[in-house]
């Protein structure tokens, strides 16, 4: 009887070692042997996308009212009429004409406009002092610009 606990034990303790050394190469291999943590090539790294949470949004909106647009008329002025956008011509004065900061014959003058001198009318017509008064504007230099009267502006093509 002996003969066969001895290989009983025998049996037990090759189960026993055969576990162990199982466990030690799972260990090794887990611990020793696996590739080392790298990092991850590039273009390697997964795209998280991420969208805002769901929002309840309402069925029935109100209708808003847009109205209709309005149709725009741009007048053409008859040749040889004053209005704006106009070119004119400095025209009759002898020795110049008074351009002003403001319609009306009390308003400061701010230059004298040569004979021949064309403006664009950008502004006007204003009535002051019985005359009619253009706000003109110099092509050339912005900085050249006033109200003046219209008996001395005669208008010409734009240049």
């Amino acid at each position: 009887m002996m003969g066969k606990r001895y290989s009983l034990a025998g049996a037990v303790l090759g189960g026993v070692i055969l576990a162990v050394i199982l466990t030690a190469t799972l260990f090794l291999y887990i611990f020793v042997a696996r590739p080392s943590a790298r990092a991850p090539a590039p273009g390697a790294f997964a795209a998280l996308t991420i969208t805002p949470a769901w929002t309840s949004t309402p069925s029935y909106l109100p209708p808003t009212f847009t109205p209709p647009p309005q149709p725009t008329f741009t007048s053409t002025p008859l040749p040889g009429a004053l209005a704006i956008g106009v070119y004119v011509e400095i025209n009759g004065t002898g020795v110049g004409l008074r351009v002003r900061a403001a319609p009306g014959l009390d308003a400061a003058p701010l230059f004298i406009a040569a004979d021949s001198e064309v403006f664009q009318i950008t502004d006007g017509p204003r009535q002051a002092d019985g005359y009619t008064w253009w706000h003109l504007v110099a092509p050339y230099d912005a900085t050249r610009a006033g109200w003046a009267v219209q008996d001395y502006l005669q208008p010409i093509p734009p240049p």
